[in-house]
């Protein structure tokens, strides 16, 4: 399965520098994190909304990736064609999980299959659903440099 991952985000992210951008572009951003220990950096394609003057977006709690914001931790994004920059905070207590999802399945009831919540008729996402995957989630607030 991660074998899987790590192909499926190597096109992901040719798509989004190239031109065709566009395909992916208006739900899925790059986020480059810089390694605490290892100073290396490792980017990956999240799904993104939009929030305040920056975007949250959610991982796994089993990846990494997202430990190296643990306290806030300056990050690069690459967003509809340009590179901007950003500071992010990650959000692991579950009050904060749920509230953040509620948000996020609210601005893009679209993406809720993929976190096996149900919405109901009006379209609001069922609160044990999110109870159940906020679980096994945490979310990153990045707030975009607007002095770029």
């Amino acid at each position: 399965m991660v074998f899987l991952a790590r192909i499926g985000n190597f096109f992901v992210k040719g798509i989004l520098r190239s031109p065709l951008h566009g395909i992916l572009s208006e739900n899925v951003l790059l986020i480059t994190v810089t390694g605490r220990k290892s100073g290396k950096q490792y980017t990956t394609p999240v799904a993104r909304v939009p929030h305040g003057d920056g975007y949250m977006v959610f991982s796994d709690h089993n990846r990494t990736w997202w430990r190296n914001l643990r306290g806030g931790a300056p990050v690069r994004l690459y967003v509809k064609g340009q590179e901007i920059g950003g500071m992010a905070n990650v959000f692991e207590e579950p009050e904060a999980v749920v509230a953040g999802l509620t948000t996020y399945l609210q601005k893009s009831p679209h993406l809720a299959k993929y976190f096996d919540v149900d919405l109901d008729p009006d379209g609001q996402p069922n609160a044990e659903d999110i109870a159940r995957t906020a679980a096994t989630e945490v979310l990153i607030r990045i707030q975009v440099d607007q002095s770029a």
